[in-house]
């Protein structure tokens, strides 16, 4: 495992950290606790020392178990959740201090921690963006000692780049993939000069980056690769980073014939975005041990070369960047 630095935060994080969106199961299936211990404890075990979580995955049940085998471990494990998400309707009038503080009160109790080492906004609408007095409230908390970092997740480049103006933002968590690479324009130069972490969520597309998926795979109906492939439930940009499912299998296509030979293109597409400087972490999500061993294979594939980044990337200038580079 190497590790970077995750902004002004100062802390040492390993490169490739835990989501634990599915941490308990599959999409759609219920929450096994035994499962995400396993998965969770495996992840630690081979130099993972920072775990992603929020109030709404599974309910809380991914908090209480990050929070069970973090307190049961011996090593610093840092831990990130979210809030926000709860907020129904998830608008911006919603968004207020008092409800914001009891969503970070409510992790802390089911994470049993004393503090969290980041806190983030949770995909908030734009306008939370230009509400100074959300930003001050995760003072007032650091304060009181029940965060120590405050980061947002966001869905646009727009929104990164206004939420770090606040000074207390430390960490921006954002799409960003082989397939999804606007963020590494104006957002990375901006978010290295102020010295603030990149989280990389999404890294394989929802999985399509790991050339295991095809035209007939299908998907159970509580995963959201079913039902949100055109925003039904949430931003469109979650579910294959906003790209056509077809029009995604035809890059992969062409992904698999620069890599021949290799069944799995996950340590691909994870090397592929620690080729830049600015990212601190990447977040692939897990939802059984053999995914956890998958994404820190990266480390047993070469280095990239400089030809192999260029083809990549022309295969993003072919295929996708006139369909979705500007949208997000």
């Amino acid at each position: 495992m190497n590790y970077r630095t995750l902004g002004k935060t100062n802390f040492n994080i390993s490169e490739i950290l835990l989501g634990t969106w599915q941490v308990g199961g599959k999409w759609g299936s219920p929450f096994n606790d035994a499962e995400a211990d396993k998965i969770i404890n495996t992840a630690i075990d081979r130099g993972v020392n920072f775990i992603d979580t929020a109030d709404v995955y599974e309910n809380g049940l991914s908090e209480t178990a990050v929070g069970r085998v973090v307190r049961s471990r011996s090593e610093r494990i840092y831990v990130a959740s979210k809030c926000g998400r709860q907020i129904s309707p998830h608008t911006n009038e919603g968004y207020q201090p008092k409800v914001l503080q009891k969503f970070v009160e409510d992790s802390l109790r089911r994470t049993g921690l004393e503090a969290l080492d980041l806190i983030q906004l949770h995909c908030p609408p734009t306008e939370v963006y230009y509400r100074p007095e959300i930003f001050e409230l995760f003072e007032r908390l650091k304060e009181q000692g029940k965060i120590l970092n405050l980061g947002v997740s966001v869905e646009k480049v727009e929104e990164a780049l206004k939420a770090i103006e606040y000074d207390n933002v430390a960490t921006v968590q954002i799409i960003f993939n082989l397939f999804r690479q606007r963020p590494s324009e104006l957002f990375f130069k901006e978010a290295k000069r102020r010295n603030v972490g990149i989280i990389v969520r999404v890294p394989l597309a929802s999985g399509l980056l790991t050339g295991t998926y095809h035209a007939k795979t299908t998907f159970d109906s509580g995963d959201h690769r079913n039902f949100n492939r055109n925003g039904e439930k949430f931003d469109k940009g979650e579910t294959f980073s906003g790209i056509d499912y077809d029009l995604g299998l035809k890059a992969v296509g062409e992904l698999k014939a620069l890599f021949p030979g290799m069944t799995n293109l996950a340590p691909i597409a994870l090397r592929w975005i620690l080729g830049f400087e600015e990212v601190s972490c990447i977040i692939p999500g897990a939802s059984k041990v053999e995914q956890v061993l998958s994404n820190l294979s990266t480390y047993d594939t070469p280095p990239l070369t400089t030809a192999q980044v260029m083809a990549m990337n022309k295969i993003y200038e072919a295929y996708i960047k006139k369909e979705v580079h500007q949208l997000w």
